[in-house]
């Protein structure tokens, strides 16, 4: 980005349990956002989101922000950590205060959250995020703005992100274990919903499906903020694992097999058409897979089989997930599945099948600099992390020590500053 000057410059790790990727940006002169270097590996350390081996983690974690920084040519000290495992849930609190007819006024709301904040009980768990899903006045509900109107009651309800605190503590410790600080920890469903969402899809109501490695999260939008969580312990490595085990190969080759010649949906001519179970250059090594040829190769019908199997168990807990969630009762019935399993061919058709509502595949936006290889859904929560981060959120002390101070904040502002500050406190 030769020519652009950067006045702030920030990082961001996800953690993975099928690749650790970094990224670092910046915030021009004009305001806009520049993806300086961005880079990814092979995760280690990391199941189903969750870290079990501390030095293996750690050293794909510096692994993955060296090479951010050699491509952007700028080192950073501290990151933001996505978070996509830890034992991930959600919880919906109101908190209501009496106003007494008289005009709201910017102090009214700030001691609202701050009750609210304190009325929160998070039960030996850790709060990640604690967020506004709505304001109400006297029953009205859907208030973005409640500032300068008028009412008996003023109301709240937080949506609340918990995560046990003992993975967090070993994610935040693998990170700065790779001497660098952790600014804070974001749950993948909030940084994903940054990238991949409109802020029309958020109003309306839509549900985000995180397809991801070993962990599944399930997430509901409604009235502009996040509402409610799902997490499922299923990913597109289980899809993986089951490719492997069906025609007994290895798992790098099952995995591959799974990408470049893996779909969601069945054609008539898959019977007819074999495929090598070895890459090119690699024929000869490596076990001959079962139902294989003497060339090693299989029906492609026999693996779509395999992988409809598992997605067909996948689906299953995702329409749990939505009914737990009363999905159906929102005005939006749009589902986004992104995440590095969303890049499944046909994906996007099936799921509408199994579903039974309109579903697409969550794109990541096209940030200036970013690779063309984070373009993928696989790197949405990568790319929300920045985003989130460029929000700018305020920690809890500027809050509190500003409290008497008119801040105009929008439905989208409020989502990313006050509420994100809140959960500093916990």
């Amino acid at each position: 980005m030769a020519g652009t000057r950067i006045s702030k410059v920030f990082g961001a790790v996800n953690i993975g349990s099928f690749r650790i990727s970094a990224i670092i940006a910046g915030i021009s002169e004009s305001g806009d956002l520049v993806v300086l270097g961005s880079g990814h590996r092979a995760s280690q350390g990391i199941k189903r989101g969750f870290v079990t081996d501390m030095a293996a983690a750690t050293y794909a974690v510096r692994d993955a922000i060296e090479r951010a920084e050699r491509m952007a040519d700028v080192s950073v000290q501290k990151v933001w950590i996505g978070c996509s495992g830890a034992g991930l849930a959600s919880r919906l609190l109101p908190f209501d205060a009496e106003i007494g007819g008289r005009r709201i006024e910017q102090e009214d709301i700030d001691q609202l959250l701050v009750a609210a904040r304190d009325a929160i009980q998070p039960d030996g768990r850790m709060v990640l995020h604690a967020q506004p899903a709505q304001y109400r006045l006297d029953g009205a509900h859907g208030v973005a703005d409640p500032c300068g109107l008028h009412a008996e009651r003023l109301g709240v309800d937080i949506h609340v992100m918990l995560a046990d605190g003992a993975p967090i503590r070993n994610l935040t410790e693998a990170v700065q274990s790779a001497h660098l600080d952790v600014e804070a920890v974001v749950g993948s469903p909030i940084a994903a919903g940054f990238a991949c969402l409109s802020p029309e899809e958020r109003e309306l109501g839509v549900a985000l499906v995180e397809f991801g490695a070993e962990v599944t999260n399930v997430s509901l939008y409604a009235g502009g903020m996040l509402r409610d969580l799902v997490s499922i312990p299923i990913g597109s490595a289980d899809i993986t694992d089951a490719i492997a085990s069906a025609f007994g190969i290895r798992r790098y080759q099952a995995e591959r097999l799974k990408c470049v010649n893996g779909s969601a949906i069945a054609s008539p001519h898959d019977h007819r058409e074999m495929i090598p179970v070895n890459a090119p250059g690699e024929e000869g090594t490596g076990p001959i897979a079962r139902h294989a040829d003497d060339k090693n190769r299989i029906p492609r019908a026999e693996l779509i089989g395999v992988i409809t199997g598992q997605l067909g168990a996948l689906m299953e807990e995702v329409n749990k997930a939505l009914k737990v969630m009363q999905f159906s009762s929102q005005r939006g019935k749009q589902v986004v599945f992104t995440g590095g399993g969303a890049e499944l061919v046909g994906l996007a058709d099936y799921a509408q099948a199994a579903i039974g509502r309109p579903v697409r595949i969550g794109r990541v936006p096209h940030l200036s600099g970013l690779a063309e290889a984070h373009l993928k859904p696989g790197f949405s929560t990568l790319t929300g992390l920045v985003l989130y981060a460029s929000n700018d959120p305020v920690d809890i002390r500027s809050f509190a020590r500003h409290q008497n101070r008119t801040v105009k904040l929008g439905w989208n502002g409020m989502f990313g500053r006050i509420f994100q500050a809140l959960k500093e406190y916990f």
